[in-house]
């Protein structure tokens, strides 16, 4: 008889003992009985039960599923490693991390929607060669590609990657979404054919099953894919490419709720791999590592096509009726007379109900946070969701006396009616994740507008992300202060990437591309270094800013969030574990709230958070994890613990 201690897909920090009649290797995935149910689970141990499990009756296995391991002990270990840092179980760490099917099939060759990719390389600029040679001075280290759009930095991390693979170690390349950047993953086919394995979400389980047998084997040493491919079980891993690394979309939304970031410096690490990070806008933690010198930034200024960078334009929306400015419309009838394209981007994810003055631009902010305070129509009160401030609504302006104050928000689907109204000579398409929801149609709006037969594309940050179209030499930013609404330290930061990043779709084939940007905040610091592309400027006020408030890169941050049915139940939860919290860290971090959530429901559950915020990361976490083990919630209330959090919501 042998013996496995199985861990599941449950919240439960321990293994189980099962007993099995022939001998089962660690990395096996198994079916076992468990409270009346089976469940498949993770074999992560073969030794003999302990005194006090021997005394039991252990169960025999129901069945193993498969034949060959999925990972080593090697592997495992960086499965515990999740687990710890973002307080899940080894079960749940196992789970995110491994495909989910049982048997291997086909995978098709993965549709592109994007420009044709050539398969000869094409010669390297002088700075793109400069970069290729920086990073292989050494076998391992982190470097961050700093370029402007259209800059070359795929085919340098191309480059990297090919000459990774000619010292025989793997290659990691992700991608913040697979379905937005088939002009990568294009290249990648073309340019390692079968060598390349894809690990993305639109895989069956059974088809990631069969890309990561073919990692495991060796017959993919270059594994391309979303988020989660940073998980992919290369034996010798050499490099992991992270490109648009400011992305949020590298960060989980579920548990364990990982960074891909944090995990692919964690692995290079263990592997004395090279870790190459690259965006024309990096995130602030970035930009102030390479500013510390614990980062190898290295800049890309030129753009490759002939294509200048564009012209952008600040157009101020006080006194305009509707969202299409007269410029906007007069640059749209231009851009299709010169038979080329134009694309329109509204970031709709900002909050409905901020607080405008629509005569001076004003918004209502947190004294404490310099937040955006949240308007609660039910409490008739604006909040704020870092401290829990509040104050009443105001009915004028303070800043300026005028009575044209409201609650601002507008979506793309009321502009699509008005470009339709305006322009009705346009062939107009709509992007967003309304539109996409049937499969194939995202691939097939690229295409169209790829092959001129879509005038004007209209988008959510769909449009932003990396696509590279010949014909746009217009691109107009709907709103570009939405994003600023939001009760969110990161709000400027997420404003001012995304303008410079939609930005960089104009021009890239055109000596005249041309970008409007429309606000009623022309003088915000985001907008206004954006339009300019002053880099540098942004990202030092931004860290001053950050200096000032104690918020990362200055900190670290946990988010502690509490949901259920009942409000009282919630809040009564949060607050019992704050005042546990307050003694035992003993002023080691800042115990923020708790506070109602910006968002206060989701699907019936009423939603409070906890935030701290510290400098000693190490201590606060295993002091949050013994008080964690030791609370005890009210029944039906849950909690969700977000270490390092990209949003607040």
């Amino acid at each position: 008889m042998f013996w496995v201690q199985v861990v599941f897909n449950i919240p439960v920090d321990r293994g189980f003992t099962y007993t099995t009649e022939e001998e089962v290797p660690l990395g096996i995935r198994v079916v076992a009985p468990f409270h009346g149910r089976n469940l498949t689970g993770y074999v992560v141990g073969t030794e003999p039960p302990g005194e006090e499990e021997a005394s039991l009756a252990l169960k025999p296995l129901h069945r193993v599923l498969d034949r060959e391991p999925l990972f080593d002990r090697e592997y495992l270990n960086l499965a515990r490693w999740v687990a710890d840092r973002y307080y899940s179980s080894l079960g749940e760490a196992l789970a995110a991390m491994l495909p989910g099917g049982k048997k291997e099939t086909e995978v098709p060759l993965f549709e592109d929607a994007g420009e044709e990719v050539s398969v000869t390389p094409p010669t390297l600029s002088s700075e793109q060669a400069q970069a290729v040679k920086e990073i292989l001075s050494s076998e391992e280290g982190m470097y961050y590609l700093f370029g402007i759009t259209g800059s070359g930095k795929t085919e340098v991390f191309l480059r990297v990657a090919e000459a990774t693979l000619l010292e025989g170690r793997g290659v990691i390349y992700l991608v913040p979404e697979i379905a937005l950047t088939g002009q990568v993953v294009r290249a990648i086919r073309e340019r390692f054919g079968s060598k390349a394995a894809v690990l993305h979400s639109r895989l069956t389980p059974s088809q990631r099953l069969t890309e990561w047998r073919r990692v495991l084997r060796g017959e993919a040493p270059l594994v391309v894919g979303a988020r989660s491919a940073v998980f992919a079980p290369h034996r010798r891993l050499g490099l992991i490419v992270l490109d648009e690394e400011h992305e949020g979309s590298y960060k989980s939304g579920s548990t364990p709720r990982y960074h891909a970031r944090q995990v692919a410096m964690k692995r290079c690490a263990l592997s004395k791999a090279r870790l190459v990070m690259g965006s024309a806008t990096p995130s602030v933690e970035a930009y102030y590592l390479m500013q510390k010198g614990e980062i190898r930034g290295i800049r890309l200024t030129r753009r490759l096509s002939g294509g200048k960078l564009p012209e952008v334009e600040i157009v101020d929306l006080k006194g305009t009726e509707g969202v299409f400015s007269r410029r906007l419309q007069e640059e749209i009838l231009i851009t299709h007379m010169k038979g080329m394209q134009t694309i329109l981007f509204l970031n709709r994810r900002g909050f409905s109900y901020s607080f405008h003055c629509n005569t001076c631009g004003y918004e209502m902010k947190c004294r404490r946070c310099s937040v955006s305070l949240t308007f609660h129509k039910q409490k008739n009160r604006m909040i704020c969701h870092y401290c829990g401030f509040s104050t009443r609504p105001m009915d004028l302006c303070p800043s300026c006396g005028s009575l044209d104050v409201g609650y601002f928000g507008s979506g793309t689907e009321k502009i699509e009616e008005e470009a339709r109204r305006i322009f009705p000579e346009l062939k107009i398409a709509r992007l967003d994740t309304d539109t996409v929801e049937r499969k194939g149609t995202l691939e097939r709006i690229l295409r169209e507008f790829q092959e001129g037969k879509i005038d004007l594309l209209l988008g959510t940050q769909m449009v932003a992300k990396g696509l590279n179209f010949p014909g746009v030499r217009l691109v107009g930013i709907v709103l570009a202060d939405t994003g600023l609404h939001m009760p969110d330290f990161r709000a400027a930061e997420r404003t001012f990437s995304l303008i410079v990043q939609v930005s960089g779709r104009a021009g890239r084939f055109a000596p005249d591309g041309k970008v409007i940007v429309q606000t009623c905040m022309p003088q915000h610091d985001a907008i206004k270094y954006a339009a300019l592309l002053a880099m540098d400027d942004f990202y030092q006020k931004e860290i001053e800013n950050r200096s000032e408030l104690k918020f990362p890169p200055f900190s670290r941050l946990f988010r502690l969030v509490f949901r259920g049915k009942s409000e009282e139940m919630v809040q009564t939860g949060a607050e019992d574990l704050a005042r546990n919290l307050e003694r035992a860290l003993r002023g080691g971090a800042e115990v923020l709230g708790p506070a109602e959530c910006p968002i206060g429901v989701i699907a019936g559950n009423h939603r409070y958070q906890i935030i701290l915020r510290t400098k000693t990361f190490l201590s606060v976490h295993g002091v949050l994890r013994k008080e964690l083990s030791r609370n005890k919630l009210p029944r039906g209330v849950y909690l969700e613990v977000d270490v390092d959090p990209v949003s607040l919501l």
